[in-house]
């Protein structure tokens, strides 16, 4: 089976789509994962972001972005000027992959096989949603929605639009604008943390001065 087997023809809700996702089997990443972790935020969103995956203290809880990267991107968005009553934030992959070493899980990095077999979902929330614009945070979001010829650290940014080269782009309600930037979790791994930050508060700043 695949993802697209569990999602539920003509959803008119992303609670709805949250619900129908909580039992995905679409890859083999659900056996090891705690649960899915879904999309949250306003239904009529200014503003999406899409990131990699869960990371642990994801998985554990149900919800993306409320460990340390996420916490870092809060301060970000705050610092950019944003409301994040506004937003509206997922991953490409919605399950947690990890190599156990001993009692940690330590992440890994989705290969192409879990960005494509998550595809559905992440195209059933955008088919919900009409953002202004959508802001990919690094290179596995990138693989996700725009192929992988695209390179984050060659576009970060700038306001673009949605691009030619994007994966089947017919599957996507286009927003008005896009603009990549780094993952948070990479600031957190930055030999110069604050350099790092003030890079993602800048190309956060770019998509705010978008919906102004």
């Amino acid at each position: 089976m695949t993802a697209q087997d569990f999602v539920p023809d003509g959803a008119r809700t992303l609670d709805e789509l949250k619900a129908a996702a909580a039992s995905c089997k679409g890859c083999e990443l659900h056996e090891g994962a705690t649960q899915t972790v879904f999309g949250r935020g306003d239904t009529h969103a200014r503003v999406v972001f899409v990131g990699e995956q869960p990371g642990d203290v994801e998985d554990q809880k149900g919800l993306p972005f409320v460990g340390p990267a996420g916490h870092l991107l809060r301060r970000a968005v705050d610092a950019a000027g944003m409301d994040p009553r506004q937003l509206y934030i997922t991953n490409s992959v919605k399950h947690f992959r990890f190599e156990l070493r001993g009692r940690r899980r330590i992440h890994q990095t989705p290969d192409r096989t879990h960005i494509e077999a998550c595809r559905p979902w992440l195209v059933a929330e955008f088919s919900l949603l009409r953002p202004q614009v959508v802001v990919v945070l690094g290179a596995t979001a990138a693989k996700a929605l725009l192929g992988p010829s695209f390179r984050v650290t060659q576009s970060r940014g700038r306001v673009l639009p949605w691009p030619d080269s994007a994966q089947r782009p017919q599957d996507f309600a286009a927003p008005a604008k896009l603009v990549a930037t780094i993952h948070p979790s990479a600031v957190l791994r930055a030999d110069n943390q604050e350099i790092a930050y003030n890079g993602l508060v800048a190309d956060l700043t770019v998509a705010a001065r978008v919906l102004n």
